[in-house]
């Protein structure tokens, strides 16, 4: 049952964005480089399209915003803009929209007194959470319900998936429920509720996918000699019969839960016990209008391959497979696809490959040089490392920006933001008292530095988690 309406100011706010898209013809789109920002680009590309606007669309990091330039008469800043210092150079009678779930520097008030349109459509400002309820492709979904365009709304539900909005409790929730519902009735999208949460339903091999658990180190992690066993040993797998997630019965995977519930809880400290459940268990996504054999059916799988294309600087052609185009960008999706794994097993091999680990533990958190690794695949890397490191411990990844700065990325065990723990919130006040900016989710989030104040940043950083770190 669908729980929370559009307040009616915000519904208010999308009509005035629609009038202000439809009394413009010269349009600039702002969007991030992230699965939710391609999903949001996508939509928001799709309705200025249908509306014969020309437009163009740009995919942008965080740090290219403040004071940059508006050239066009109506500006569109997609899951970002929000955070960022964007009207400096307004002039008179251009239009601004901004369409971001992140903390936002200005309130409604702000528009007041402009000698220019300024429209932010934000749900912080609403009273609504903006990691868990609705992300920059929700927001977008409903501008684009607005002109009536529901067919969007598995994009919507994408950009969710690529957001981790459902990390909390599994499911969706808030706004992001409206959504859902959407793309179950126009018949694009299948839900499975309570669904084992493993990454690769259809294109892994179970034994493989098992592998990858890394919020706690257990047996199986990064072993897969060890999964195979198990599998066997459950019965579920054969030796010449490896099956997918998705291949097995319900009485198979009752038998893996219990099997990986009772393996977790052996290897935490009871106040963790109580949320077992969550790290296995979940909803999980089909998209109907993909074929049954393609890594694009499961939305897990589809996001990441967004983020492929948004790490490799291949945003362009994410969004023409969201827009439909499937004959060439499709295959130059796969190639994306395969270049950047290729990347990722280079840049984990060379943090965790060899005997001499280059993970740094402090007393609270750890961390990583991540020198020659790229900007823009170091959160993937971080994320993929919590597999060779202390679980109970956050981990940071550093590697040097073109210019004199630091891109920091850091991942956690969903254990600790289940305890309360939102690193997005510290990592921006840290990074901000070192000249630097940063947030993001719980427990994935970001920032830039200064170079020369790194080890001032590990300082401020491992001193806050003083007392709520259990080590």
């Amino acid at each position: 049952m669908i729980t929370m309406k559009i307040p009616q100011l915000m519904q208010e706010q999308y009509r005035e964005a629609k009038k202000i898209i439809e009394e413009s013809q010269d349009i600039k789109v702002y969007s991030h480089i992230d699965c939710d920002g391609i999903c949001s680009g996508a939509i928001l590309s799709t309705i200025l399209d249908r509306q014969n606007k020309e437009h163009e669309i740009e995919f942008v990091n965080l740090d290219v915003l403040d004071d940059i330039e508006l050239d066009h008469e109506l500006t569109i800043f997609s899951d970002l803009g929000s955070g960022q210092n964007i009207t400096t150079n307004a002039s008179d009678n251009q239009k601004i929209i901004i369409l971001d779930h992140h903390p936002p520097l200005r309130d409604l008030d702000f528009k007041d007194g402009k000698n220019y349109t300024y429209l932010e459509i934000n749900p912080i400002h609403h009273g609504i959470d903006g990691s868990y309820y609705v992300c920059g492709g929700g927001l977008c979904y409903f501008l684009a319900k607005e002109f009536g365009y529901d067919d969007l709304s598995w994009i919507g539900v994408l950009s969710a998936i690529g957001d981790m909005q459902n990390t909390k409790t599994g499911h969706f929730e808030g706004l992001n429920e409206i959504i859902q519902q959407d793309a179950i009735d126009g018949g694009y999208l299948e839900l499975t509720k309570n669904d084992l949460n493993i990454y690769g339903r259809n294109t892994r091999p179970l034994f493989v996918a098992l592998s990858y658990f890394s919020d706690v180190n257990l047996p199986i992690t990064n072993n897969t000699n060890e999964t195979m066993a198990i599998l066997e040993e459950l019965g579920i797998d054969e030796k010449h019969n490896r099956k997918t997630l998705n291949e097995l019965t319900d009485e198979d995977k009752t038998k893996l839960f219990k099997c990986l519930f009772e393996m977790i809880s052996k290897a935490v400290p009871g106040k963790y016990i109580r949320y077992i459940p969550q790290l296995i268990i979940g909803d999980s996504y089909t998209f109907l209008n993909e074929e049954e054999t393609s890594f694009l059916r499961d939305a897990s799988e589809f996001s990441t391959a967004m983020n492929a294309c948004g790490r490799n600087h291949q945003e362009k052609v994410a969004m023409e497979v969201l827009k439909g185009d499937r004959f060439v960008a499709l295959d130059e999706l796969e190639a994306v696809s395969k270049d950047h794994k290729r990347n990722l097993a280079q840049a984990i091999e060379k943090v965790a490959g060899s005997d001499e680990t280059n993970i740094v533990e402090m007393e609270n958190l750890q961390y990583f040089d991540g020198d020659g690794i790229k900007p823009e695949i170091v959160g993937t890397v971080t994320g993929m490392i919590l597999g060779y490191c202390n679980w109970k411990k956050p981990i940071i990844g550093f590697t040097q920006t073109d210019s004199d700065g630091l891109k920091i990325s850091l991942r956690c065990s969903r254990l600790l933001s289940y305890e309360g723990i939102h690193f997005g919130n510290i990592i921006r006040e840290i990074s901000s008292k070192v000249g630097g900016s940063g947030g993001g989710h719980s427990m994935a989030c970001g920032a830039y530095i200064p170079i020369e104040r790194k080890s001032e940043f590990l300082e401020l950083f491992n001193n806050e988690l003083n007392g709520k770190i259990s080590n």
